[in-house]
């Protein structure tokens, strides 16, 4: 693993997650756990979810190889990015004659008032699609030339013009705000979009680009077009649980009391943090020597490299997720509780964070394991554990969403991430991930643990009552 790469996507992740908190702390404030605010989120659901499943590797997983393998990489390439905007662009136009129809199966307990002012920020939005597999497209070809910064650091431009929106409107009502943040969602994108062309340009790509535009004959890439179908597929639905684990919390939410969605959301996007910063930064720069490895037969240096990584990023989940789970109630407060944004608010967003935090250890391992099926060409194996996981998780949220709220809602997210590592490490081998290096780590670990878990119990109990005094 190239630590130059770790760190390049460790810090944009964690640059961009910063500003990302500043957009949801100015967001708490001005719109508080409001309907107004449950309005965008469910608005801004869809294409937060194609930007992850996206920008977390599914697209680049396909694409790179075959591209790299491509004796017409401007045909091929051209070929791909017309086929996937034709399609979106043409969801996008759908979407913006019907909105109040897709807004509907999105919130199925909202009533039509609610739908009908919510429809027009989804029909705004939505085109933030078109603009998100621009952006992923054009950073895959710069990851070809391994130039990894662009991607990494474009999405703080999103949360820019996301700032840039509440401080203008703060002092408007709270519908405008809504639509403004809608709005700024199409902003930003074209500024990610303007970024990438920037370095597609200074890597001299665009001639590549342009080439494969006036040839254009896709009859030529054939082929390789049917083996991108092939990986591409599989890629993304086995990408894709944690994303529609959350886009089913907004569907089942939608059912509960007034602000559950808006507890989702940031609840989520602390989770979100360590998870991107640990897991996915790690599995994309791990994700090149392992393949190397595989292709030229050298198995059991990849799984020794797949074993250390898993023990480190073990450590490292393990601490965020104790801490975080011990903290929930004062990282809640700390972010979040300002203006419209009570002390009740925090109570609740708190919780809901705990119960995802139950979740951090699985899912960022799982991200690592599925990265050596992804190497090892096993998508749609990837694929099948994805969808045992999902359906875990949909039987846990409709038998814990009454009695728990929306917090029962982020436990099963985390049960079907749980059932989602465990098929996962099954099918890599336990012997050769586990194994290796138990006995000289397990022990330290478990201690580790209580004793960590101790202080943060003892450290939380006794900073909450500083803060509420």
């Amino acid at each position: 693993m190239k630590l130059k790469s770790f760190f390049t996507n460790s810090f944009g992740i964690l640059f961009s997650r910063i500003a990302g908190f500043v957009r949801n702390l100015l967001m708490a404030s001005i719109l508080g756990q409001s309907i107004y605010s449950d309005m965008f989120l469910v608005a801004f659901k869809l294409p937060n979810l194609f930007r992850r499943i996206f920008g977390e590797g599914a697209f680049l997983q396909s694409f790179l190889p075959s591209f790299v393998a491509s004796r017409n990489k401007g045909v091929f390439a051209i070929s791909i990015l017309r086929r996937f905007l034709l399609f979106i662009t043409a969801s996008s136009v759908i979407v913006a004659f019907f909105p109040a129809f897709f807004t509907r199966l999105l919130v199925v307990g909202w009533s039509e008032a609610q739908i009908a002012e919510a429809a027009p920020m989804m029909a705004v939005t939505f085109w933030y699609l078109a603009l998100v597999f621009i952006v992923t497209f054009l950073g895959s070809l710069l990851q070809y030339k391994e130039h990894f910064a662009t991607t990494a650091f474009s999405t703080v431009l999103l949360n820019f013009a996301m700032i840039g929106a509440l401080l203008l409107y703060r002092n408007d009502n709270p519908k405008q705000v809504a639509i403004a943040l809608s709005i700024s969602v199409v902003i930003g994108g074209l500024m990610q979009v303007g970024l990438h062309l920037w370095s597609i340009s200074r890597y001299k790509l665009m001639p590549l680009l342009v080439g494969g535009w006036k040839y254009r004959k896709v009859k030529d890439v054939a082929g390789e077009n049917k083996k991108f179908n092939t990986l591409f597929i599989p890629a993304i639905w086995g990408n894709s649980t944690p994303q529609i684990n959350a886009f089913l919390d907004t569907w089942l939410a939608s059912f509960l009391v007034a602000g559950s969605i808006s507890s989702l959301f940031y609840a989520n996007q602390v989770f979100q943090l360590p998870l991107a910063i640990i897991a996915i930064a790690a599995s994309t720069a791990l994700f090149p020597s392992v393949s190397k490895a595989l292709v030229h037969g050298r198995e059991e240096e990849a799984y020794l490299n797949l074993a250390k990584a898993f023990w480190l990023m073990l450590a490292a989940l393990s601490v965020a997720a104790i801490i975080g789970i011990a903290f929930s109630e004062p990282i809640a407060w700390l972010l979040f509780e300002r203006g419209k944004f009570t002390a009740e608010d925090t109570a609740k967003t708190s919780f809901v964070l705990a119960m995802y935090l139950v979740g951090l250890i699985p899912f960022g391992l799982s991200k690592l394991l599925s990265m050596y099926l992804y190497a090892s060409h096993r998508q749609m194996k990837a694929a099948k554990i994805s969808t045992i996981s999902l359906v875990f998780n949909v039987i846990a949220s409709l038998s814990l969403m009454k009695p728990m709220g929306a917090a029962g809602l982020a436990l099963a997210g985390s049960i079907g991430g749980w059932v989602l590592f465990v098929l996962t490490l099954k099918e890599v081998g336990f012997s050769h991930v586990i194994k290796p290096l138990f006995s000289r780590h397990i022990l330290l670990l478990l201690l580790a643990w209580v004793t960590l878990g101790a202080l943060s119990y003892y450290g939380n109990t006794e900073l909450m009552a500083i803060i509420r005094r």
